[in-house]
């Protein structure tokens, strides 16, 4: 009997030390989300008065020298809701923004 409570007691600080290693990462943030970020500013500057009610990442093209993130949000203003499509140009070295497009989707 002595042996079986070494035994348990043995396997259970194991378990003890080792569990306590054990670490949960959280995961990164996509690396749209600075940009995701930018197309919400951009939209607020366009529509203060609305609010965003939905946020799509398209995604994202990469051309010779630049790089577009996509994005796609639902906003809502006096009662109306319309999609704007945002798209993002930028160096992909420099992460500096080239030029910003801002259209109003039809429906």
């Amino acid at each position: 009997m002595n042996i079986y409570l070494s035994r348990i007691f043995a396997i259970v600080t194991i378990l003890f030390l080792f569990s306590s290693h054990i670490t949960y990462a959280r995961p990164d943030a996509p690396s749209y989300a600075k940009w995701g970020q930018l197309a919400v500013k951009t939209a607020k500057e366009k529509h203060p008065k609305a609010d965003i009610v939905d946020y799509l990442h398209i995604g994202r093209e990469d051309k010779d020298h630049s790089s577009i993130e996509k994005f796609k949000l639902w906003l809502r203003e006096d009662g109306k809701e319309f999609g704007l499509f945002i798209n993002i140009e930028f160096d992909p070295k420099s992460e500096k923004v080239i030029q910003i497009n801002v259209k109003k989707s039809a429906t």
